[in-house]
Formats: structure tokens, C-alpha cells, sequence
């Protein structure tokens, strides 16, 4: 069965896109060796699976994460936050943030919303999840806030 070019994968649950072993092995380097700062997936719309279009090195800022997202096409993305809580401990949270932008094609945007919960579901270890349509949804004084509720 298809749904937007896509096809329905048999199975006890309906699984939209396929998730390969390399991008869940980005994930896994940055949130158990701290190789990335932030790993930004796309839906390669030819093989129907999620993979690894942009990874950040550590040094990198969120201002260099945000820049890597494009402004009129869907993607996702986790990002290591480092912060100091307010109680003034060291810590890190990892954020999966669901970028949707308004000007993005219909099809793109059904196509991740569909296959967002099995994607996220494979990516153990994630702390916060934040859908994004505009810039000010994910701004760095978002993810601290929420990163301090915890």
C-alpha cells in the first residue's frame, strides 16, 4: 500500500520510512561519546529512509545548528544542550526537535509528521521533543527552559 509515494510496510504497526543502522549510530555517538553536538536527518524521498545529512562537532554553537536547518524544507534533528541548571550543576539534555517550517511543501510536511513518532521512537535516550514551525519555537532560551524544569 502507498500513501504519498510511500510505501506501507507490512508488520503489526504501519512503519512509513525505514530507519538505517548508520543513523541511529550518529545518535548513539552523540549522546554516548559526545562526537556531535547536534545530528540533523533528512527523508531521502528515493530510499524512503531517514538519514544523516549534517552533523555538528562539539565546538560548534546553536546559532551553527539553526543555520544548517533550511528554511523551506522539513527535517529532524537532536541536539546536545549543555547547560548550568539553576541550581548550578553541569548538565546536558538531549532535544529532538521536529522542524516543520511554514513555507515548506504540504506533501514534506505529511511526510514527517506521519513517520515522526517511529522515528523518535528509535532514538533511545532523548529528553525533551520539541515541534518547530518557526525559529522563535526553537530558540536557545526555549530548550534552557525546559531543560531547567527537570
Amino acid at each position: 500500500m502507498e500513501f504519498l509515494g510511500f510505501t506501507l510496510m507490512g508488520g503489526n504497526s504501519p512503519a512509513w520510512i525505514d530507519v538505517p543502522e548508520r543513523s541511529k549510530s550518529a545518535f548513539m555517538e552523540l549522546k554516548r561519546r559526545k562526537v556531535h553536538r547536534y545530528v540533523i536527518f533528512k527523508i531521502d524521498d528515493s530510499t524512503e529512509e531517514v538519514v544523516v545529512e549534517k552533523t555538528g562537532a562539539p565546538g560548534e554553537s546553536y546559532d551553527d545548528f539553526t543555520a544548517s536547518l533550511p528554511v523551506d524544507d522539513c527535517r529532524y534533528a537532536v541536539y546536545d544542550l549543555d547547560f548550568v541548571s539553576d541550581d548550578n550543576c553541569r548538565k546536558s539534555k538531549i532535544f529532538f526537535i521536529s522542524w516543520s517550517p511554514d513555507d515548506c511543501r504540504i506533501r514534506a510536511k505529511t511526510i514527517y509528521a506521519v513517520s515522526r513518532n517511529q522515528f523518535r521512537h528509535e532514538l533511545d535516550g532523548v529528553h525533551f521533543e520539541i515541534q518547530a514551525t518557526d525559529p522563535d519555537d526553537m530558540d536557545l532560551e526555549v530548550l534552557r527552559v525546559r531543560a531547567n524544569r527537570t
